[in-house]
């Protein structure tokens, strides 16, 4: 299980979560900055992304504007599946406004595949992959997909796959490919 409160929504949750970096006697933006992971797919819907318990229904535009938002308010550096998994062109807009400030880490959009990070790539869709080995399967395609990102400048993410392991091998992953972060717990 995990701590849940009942929030109004990404704000309310980000200034949440700085009141207790503060109480905590750090600095949000110089000890501890945020790193989101929207989970867009979840909310697209009829080429909106959709937001029940706010009431609220928001465009590409619309999106790209709240997370503009939160990395100036709140210290967001990095957004993980910030788009759909199939909104290419959300993707390509949201890494033209805040591709050079926030990294934009795709994990559904990729799903660590070599040929849809190139695609990817060539589209300026995003700066950084989250790399899952059984998400793609093996290790040799997860080593060409991490490859292939940084040959490409792109920052890589390994990480556990839905749920938490007593397996130390992700760690062991994210030292060898030099991915310089992991997403664990």
């Amino acid at each position: 299980g995990g701590f849940a409160p009942n929030l109004n929504g990404a704000e309310d949750a980000c200034a949440t979560i700085l009141e207790a970096i503060k109480k905590a006697g750090y600095t949000p933006g110089k000890d501890i900055c945020l790193a989101l992971d929207v989970a867009s797919s979840e909310l697209f819907k009829d080429g909106k992304y959709v937001f029940k318990k706010e009431g609220k229904e928001l465009d590409t535009n619309g999106m790209i504007a709240l997370y503009k938002k939160l990395s100036q308010d709140f210290h967001v550096i990095s957004v993980e599946d910030g788009m759909a998994e199939n909104d290419w062109d959300g993707w390509v807009k949201l890494t033209q406004e805040l591709g050079t400030k926030v990294q934009l880490v795709g994990d559904d959009l990729f799903v660590t595949n070599a040929e849809r990070i190139a695609t990817g790539i060539a589209k300026s869709a995003a700066n950084s992959v989250l790399v899952k080995v059984n998400q793609i399967g093996s290790i040799t395609e997860t080593l060409e997909a991490v490859e292939s990102a940084h040959r490409n400048g792109w920052t890589t993410v390994t990480s556990h796959r839905s749920g938490e392991t007593e397996d130390a091998f992700i760690a062991d992953l994210a030292v060898a490919t030099r991915a310089g972060q992991i997403k664990t717990g």
